[in-house]
């Protein structure tokens, strides 16, 4: 008795360590995966821009290795891998023994220096300049920049450390005044002066059009142009990739248990018409992410590897109707005004209403349904009425005169009949005759 008693004892504690075991190794999965997705680790592989990426290595290493000043413009939409390229570029530069120590690095973002004096007090913080000259440093702007421009301009190919400015959202650059940092970092960088390479990050593609005359010309026109144009095989190969585990982590069976559930996935066809859909509405990178995050917040202790049914919720998050949702915390007297200006849509072919028209609408499904629907004064169906403009559910269909009554503005409902009713099928506690209304027919007009 008390020999059994001990063995329950010592399985439960074994159980109780094993889980402990398990929490520890999923809490490392979620932080090296959630690293992945939303940090755009250097340490994850780059897809389909083999070729770019080639060329950006090449240009960085001949400004930080022989001395050589170099400009360059990375163009693409958002969420096509600019940042994470360079990112990419710059880890390999800094794994170079004999760059690691000498070249300098400045990031600038064009939302964050808005204009060219806050820019300049981030560069100067950033290549530790402060204390050079004391105060001075951060006197007027004139004084800032002939100071700047003096420390880079003393120095040759030789002597110098490289210095690499990355520009992001570099479009805003251009509508700073003059656009004198871009005319003096491309000035700097065609002379034989300090040795500076200026990497531009922007998805504009009109990018040169917004450079003046004198800034365009110091530029050396290179560009390199990311665009997302792998398949939906190449697309379920980064999505099997971006889930795995690396070779490197600590409990090998949890590994490859994880790796063969992610190979299971990709093999799951009910996963791949959700990739298939996700991939035809938007294939870049950070909106798979967004999915997977989603999915691996699912992950717990008790539910420890992802399944098909998470990433099914994940994309019915995703892809959420953002005007489904505001339906759902309508009254339901708004709600019939909705499934009124719905029959007056299909009645006249999509024509714009008006309040009035609205108001008999809904005054004719009262008086046939009187005992369930309560029926509501002028004023507060108008106040309803003009609650859902504020929603912007409906929209005037032209600027509001001073002469026209309310009752008569014309208006156009925003939302069409699937999502009106697929909004009406998950309402809670909807009354029978009103989903009824919606759903009936025209025969009794």
């Amino acid at each position: 008795m008390f020999h059994g008693f001990q063995f329950v004892k010592m399985s439960s504690r074994k159980s109780k360590s094993n889980n402990l075991i398990h929490a520890e190794y999923l809490s490392q999965v979620q932080r090296i995966l959630r690293e992945r997705f939303c940090h755009k680790s250097p340490h994850s592989n780059l897809f389909g821009v083999q070729v770019q990426y080639k060329h950006l290595i090449e240009l960085l290493k001949r400004t930080a290795i022989h001395g050589e000043s170099n400009s360059v413009l990375i163009i693409g939409p958002r969420g096509s891998g600019k940042t994470t390229l360079i990112n990419h570029a710059l880890k390999e530069l800094m794994e170079v023994e004999e760059v690691s120590e000498n070249v300098l690095q400045v990031h600038l973002n064009g939302l964050l220096q808005i204009n060219d004096k806050i820019a300049l007090k981030e560069i100067t913080r950033q290549l530790n300049l402060e204390n050079v000259v004391g105060d001075k440093v951060f006197g007027s702007f004139a004084e800032n920049l002939s100071f700047l421009l003096e420390a880079l301009k003393k120095g040759d190919r030789s002597n110098s450390c490289p210095v690499i400015f990355i520009l992001d959202e570099f479009d805003l650059f251009a509508h700073h005044k003059n656009q004198t940092l871009l005319y003096n970092l491309f000035d700097i960088s065609q002379s034989a002066q300090t040795p500076l390479a200026v990497i531009g990050l922007t998805c504009r593609l009109d990018i040169l059009e917004l450079l003046e005359k004198r800034v365009k010309s110091r530029f050396s026109h290179r560009q390199i142009h990311l665009m997302n144009s792998f398949g939906f095989p190449q697309y379920l190969k980064i999505f099997k990739e971006q889930l795995s585990l690396p070779a490197e982590f600590p409990d090998k069976i949890f590994t490859e248990r994880w790796n063969e559930n992610v190979q299971g996935l990709t093999e799951d066809r009910s996963v791949r018409e959700v990739l298939q859909k996700h991939f035809n509405v938007n294939k870049n990178l950070r909106s798979l992410h967004m999915l997977l995050m989603l999915a691996l917040n699912r992950v717990t202790t008790s539910h420890p590897f992802m399944t098909a049914a998470d990433l099914m919720e994940a994309n019915q998050l995703c892809s959420m109707d953002s005007k489904a949702n505001i339906v759902h915390g309508l009254s339901v007297l708004e709600i019939c005004l909705i499934i009124a200006m719905k029959h007056l849509n299909d009645i006249y072919e999509e024509e714009p209403f008006n309040f009035q028209m609205v108001y008999n609408e809904f005054q004719k499904f009262v008086q046939r349904k009187a005992h369930s629907v309560y029926n509501f004064e002028k004023h507060v169906v108008m106040k309803a009425f003009e609650h859902l403009q504020q929603l912007e559910l409906i929209r005037p269909v032209e600027r509001t005169s001073v002469n026209t009554q309310r009752e008569y503005q014309l208006m156009k409902l925003l939302l069409d009949n699937t999502q009106i009713m697929n909004a009406l099928q998950k309402y809670p506690n909807c009354p029978t005759d009103v989903r009824q209304w919606a759903t009936s027919s025209l025969s009794w007009l």
